[in-house]
Formats: C-alpha cells, structure tokens, sequence
C-alpha cells in the first residue's frame, strides 16, 4: 500500500464526538505551520446529495481546513446516503463498500503532502465493511491514533476502553493521546471541569488537552508533526514524549 510516511489518525470514543471538529483544528494548525497536509475521509455515510455527486460534510470541512487540495473525492473516494454505518448504508443502496478503496485511496496524498490527517467513521469498533472495523482501517495504516473524547459525565470510562480496544486489537494500535472535547454546554454536569485530570491520571497515554465549547484551539499548543514524526521514528510508540506547553 502507497501511502504518506507521515500522518495521524483521528478516531473518537464514539459517534458525534467531535471528531471533525477537532481533526479539522489539526489541520489549520498544521497548514498555518507551513505543512501541505493532505485530508482523508476513507468512507462516509449521512451525505448530502448535490446533484448527480453525494457530499460528505466532514470531508468538506477536512478539505477546507486544508485549503482545498487535490479535490472533495480525493477527500472521500467512498460516500453513502443513509444516516447508518457504512456497510450497511451502502447496503441499502444496493452497493457495497471496497475495502481495498479504503487503503488505497490514500495513495492520492502520498506525493501530494508532508503530512496526512486521516479521519475514521465512528469510534475503533464501528464497522467499516461487512467483514471490518475502523480498528482493523487504522491498523493497516499504521498512523499514531488521536481518540477525540466528549468532556461529559462517562468520558472516563468511554476514554479507558478506547484506550484499552486500542491495546489489545491486533498487535496494538499506537495512540499519541486523548483530546477532551466539549460537544455543548452542560451547566450542569460538574465532571465537565475534573474529567481531564481523572483521564490523566488513570492511563500512561498523554491527556493532549482540551477544546472548550466551540474554540477553534486547543487549551495548549502540541506540536502535530512533531508527535507524527515520533512514532514514524520510534518502534516503541509507548516510549514516546509528546511536544506541548501550556
């Protein structure tokens, strides 16, 4: 498989966790550091149809937070209608989704860009095809994971068994760290201002910080291509320091 020698992997601890939301941070904060960054999408469903073409919006937002490189399929070579997991989205259209399509598409991006931001569909578990999920997708990509997580009551048991399917899937997918994401404003659910401290210190997997509801940053500067760089050189991500100050 051709793809990018350096990238990341943003996943999130469920759906309508902000996982856009938050890969599309890490893009402008790349690009805004001189990076051509490619985007990838590998498969969408809930699209909007535009005409004759099907438009996946968390695609658009990726491609224009990266300032619109090669085009929207490239983006997303594989979208669907129904508001379902993909197999069974792409089921219903009478289709099917290529698992090949979902690793070799990236090979758009390989010549293309000095990092790739990739964004899953769901959270690790969540099918990708009849017989696949993200996990095995992120696998075989082999980019350090980003696990977006909803700065709510549960986040930390949410939090830890991501972390912990990540552990144990395969040989273990590497995972550079947690971001806590605030979806909404919940006045009051009181865990929104413990949860990230909790996280931090019941997992040795770094607490990269928190988005406050609708900032456009996180609440301390991390070095993204620094982390993608680590783990490209490191054949213990494990043992890897995360570049980052308040």
């Amino acid at each position: 498989m051709k793809k990018p020698p350096l990238g990341l992997f943003v996943t999130g601890t469920d759906t309508e966790v902000g996982k856009t939301w938050v890969a599309s941070m890490i893009v402008r904060s790349l690009v805004e550091s001189g990076h051509r960054v490619g985007v990838y999408k590998p498969v969408a469903s809930d699209c909007i149809g535009d005409g004759a073409k099907m438009v996946a919006e968390d695609a658009l937002a990726l491609w224009e937070a990266a300032g619109r490189p090669l085009s929207l399929d490239a983006v997303c070579p594989q979208k669907f209608e129904a508001p379902l997991a993909p197999p069974m989205a792409a089921r219903a259209e009478g289709r099917s989704v290529s698992s090949d399509l979902l690793r070799e598409g990236i090979s758009v991006w390989t010549d293309e860009c000095d990092i790739v931001v990739v964004e899953g569909a769901g959270g690790l578990m969540s099918p990708v095809t009849d017989d696949e999920f993200v996990a095995d997708l992120a696998a075989d990509l082999g980019y350090p994971l980003i696990v977006v997580a909803p700065n709510v009551l549960g986040v930390i048991n949410q939090s830890l068994q991501t972390l912990i399917t990540a552990a144990c899937f395969r040989n273990g997918l590497p995972v550079a760290g947690v971001v806590l994401n605030d979806t909404q404003i919940l006045d009051g659910d009181v865990s929104i201002e413990s949860n990230q401290n909790e996280i931090a210190r019941r997992t040795e997997t770094p607490l990269l910080g928190r988005v406050h509801y609708e900032s456009q940053n996180l609440d301390c500067d991390v070095d993204w291509m620094e982390i993608a760089k680590s783990f490209a050189q490191n054949d213990n991500p494990s043992e890897v320091s995360v570049s980052q100050h308040a």
